[in-house]
């Protein structure tokens, strides 16, 4: 390679590096996928699902053994972290988590796969996590692409939710579920995990991988306080999650305050996690013990109540 071309033009660590040739070198490999199916520890099931045949977009689906016919569960729209640039829901990471979240909630849980920057610069990442809840709302005559969805699923309680930039996503989702037709589905609740905005200062990773962001607050995705829309936003009730020691929680934090005081105490929902940094519990190898334990419980507590 020449010299030249070697040069480093943008470096962000822990996430990719660019070279001045426009090749980009990420720090972790991306995951390889395992594969869907049975997991025998749990009895949950689990396949995956294209949800834009144009894109190529997929999603996997996991469910509950259910015993008999007729019974409709909660479904619960997951988007993964990651920097917009890395995760998936077909890798390790997550599995255990969102597999204990289907057992002790009762729901289904579809984790949407979504083009990942900087390959495919933003706002790639939101359009595609909004069609696939396009693509779900499809089912609610139950006469949809996927059968699981159409005999188990209840488009009536739909949940979306996220960690990190999953969250910034599902935040996103929400609202333009508000701004655009009726989907055919009523979205009772919305849980993020220590999500993702921008600060006071300009975000230099996100507006390298945005095609339209300015990277400062002046963004309604960076900053939802500054989004008009965010009055139609139609979930029932927000969890927000933040951990003590994680860089995000303040941000966490501010983002709680700016629904309270736009839609009334009691429509959002704070709860921190004293002692751990950002997105502990996705990580850990035992999810349903410890302080990843609590979480969990809190989320479930929050979908059995909504």
């Amino acid at each position: 390679m020449d010299s030249n071309n070697n040069e480093i033009m943008h470096d962000f660590p822990p996430f990719f590096k660019v070279f001045r040739d426009g090749s980009i070198e990420r720090y972790m490999p991306l995951h390889d996928p395992i594969p869907a199916g049975l997991d025998p520890t749990t009895g949950v099931q689990s396949k995956d699902v294209v949800v834009s045949p144009e894109t190529g977009a997929k999603a996997r689906i996991f469910i509950p053994k259910i015993n008999g016919g007729g019974q409709k569960l909660p479904l619960f729209v997951h988007y993964h972290g990651g920097g917009f640039c890395m995760g998936s829901p077909f890798g390790d990471i997550g599995k255990k988590f969102l597999s204990s979240l289907v057992l002790k909630a009762n729901v289904i849980v579809i984790s949407v796969g979504y083009r990942l920057a900087p390959e495919h610069r933003l706002p790639i990442a939101y359009d595609d996590s909004a069609s696939a809840l396009h693509w779900i709302s499809c089912h609610s005559n139950g006469q949809g692409p996927e059968a699981w969805l159409n005999e188990y699923a209840d488009l009536n309680r739909v949940f979306l939710g996220g960690e990190s930039a999953g969250a910034n996503i599902a935040h996103y989702v929400a609202v333009q579920a508000g701004v655009t037709v009726p989907l055919g589905l009523n979205i009772v609740g919305l849980v993020m995990v220590h999500p993702f905005f921008g600060g006071k200062e300009r975000d230099e990773m996100y507006k390298f991988l945005s095609s339209t962001s300015s990277g400062c607050d002046d963004d309604p995705k960076l900053n939802p306080a500054a989004d008009p829309d965010l009055v139609k936003m139609p979930c029932g009730k927000v969890l927000v999650c933040v951990a003590e020691k994680d860089w995000l929680r303040d941000r966490g934090v501010s983002y709680h305050e700016t629904l309270e005081n736009l839609k009334g105490e009691g429509f959002a929902e704070l709860y921190e996690t004293k002692g751990e940094d950002h997105c502990f519990h996705m990580f850990n190898p035992n999810p349903n013990i410890d302080k990843a334990g609590d979480l969990l419980l809190k989320i479930v507590d929050f979908v059995t109540q909504c």
